[in-house]
């Protein structure tokens, strides 16, 4: 069973990443005025994201989507400290948390 939650998160972790770093090549082209070929990898990793999201084991897509959101949570804030250099505050970590925890019940609770 560890295997498989352990599986589960690096699929979610990687995910993430994919979703993240796609949606900042379009912030970046959109709001920072980056060439427009930054959109070619951004829809190359957004595209990685939903293979990675599909491999999750789960009977459910509906529960898959709903789990990752906070996995992508906890992601975005890691990526506004280690990429953007803004270090999130008490609320941020404490929302992600809690997001986080709401993940886990969501796919792993008990299925009667």
């Amino acid at each position: 069973m560890r295997a498989i939650i352990g599986m589960i998160y690096g699929l979610y972790a990687f995910a993430a990443l994919a979703e993240i770093a796609g949606c900042f090549a379009f912030w970046a082209w959109l709001r920072l005025a980056k060439p427009v070929w930054w959109l070619a990898p951004g829809l190359v990793s957004l595209a990685l994201f939903a293979w990675l999201l599909a491999l999750v084991p789960s009977e459910a897509a509906g529960r898959t989507f709903a789990a990752y959101g906070g996995v992508y949570i906890v992601a975005s804030i890691l990526w506004l400290w280690l990429a953007e250099g803004r270090l999130p505050d008490r609320w941020d970590i404490s929302g992600a948390v809690v997001c986080l925890a709401g993940a886990a019940i969501i796919l792993f609770g008990p299925r009667g």
